[in-house]
C-alpha cells in the first residue's frame, strides 16, 4: 500500500491510495479522497476483505496514515502483520512504487481535472484496463488478472 497526491485545476490537493497485490501485480484499490485519514484507509481495507479476503501482511512506509490508531488496531483485530519499510529505502516496496509511477505518467500527469469525481471515473477505468491488458514481463507477459486466472487453472 502507498499514497500519493496530486491537485486539481482550482489548486485543492487529493490524496490517493493504492494497493497492490505482490502476488499478480493486480492493483487491488486506487481510492480517491480529498483528505484520507487512518480511519478512512481502515474502511477501505474492510471493503477489500470483504470482496478479496484477508492478507496475511501488508507492506507500507511510515506515513502518518499507517502509523495510526486505527490501522494498527486494525491490523492487530485482524492478525494482519505490517510490514514496515525502512525509511528512505521505497525500493522495500517496489511493486506499488512501479505502479505508482505507471499511474502517475497515464493518468494524473496525462489529464487536467476540475473535480475529483473526473480523477475517480479515469482512475478506475485505467485500474480495469491494467489489471486486464497490461502485461508485466515478471508475469510471463501475463496481465495481473490473465496470470491468476492461468495459475489459478493450472493448480485446481
Amino acid at each position: 500500500m502507498d499514497f500519493m497526491c496530486d491537485t486539481l485545476q482550482s489548486g485543492r490537493r487529493f490524496r490517493i491510495l493504492n494497493v497492490i497485490d505482490d502476488y499478480n501485480r493486480e492493483a487491488l484499490i486506487i481510492k480517491l479522497q480529498l483528505i484520507f485519514p487512518g480511519e478512512h484507509v481502515v474502511n477501505a481495507l474492510n471493503d477489500l476483505v470483504f470482496d478479496r479476503g484477508k492478507p496475511g501482511q501488508i507492506r507500507v512506509d511510515n506515513g502518518p496514515e499507517f502509523m495510526s490508531k486505527a490501522f494498527v488496531k486494525w491490523c492487530s483485530d485482524n492478525n494482519v502483520k505490517i510490514k514496515y519499510i525502512q525509511p528512505g529505502k521505497p525500493v522495500q516496496n517496489a511493486f506499488v512504487e512501479r505502479f505508482n509511477r505507471l499511474y502517475r505518467e497515464d493518468v494524473l500527469d496525462a489529464y487536467l481535472f476540475s473535480d475529483i469525481e473526473q480523477v475517480k471515473n479515469l482512475s478506475e477505468k485505467w485500474k480495469e484496463d491494467y489489471n486486464e491488458k497490461h502485461p508485466h514481463g515478471s508475469l510471463g507477459g501475463k496481465a495481473p488478472r490473465q496470470f491468476a486466472r492461468y495459475y489459478s487453472e493450472e493448480f485446481n
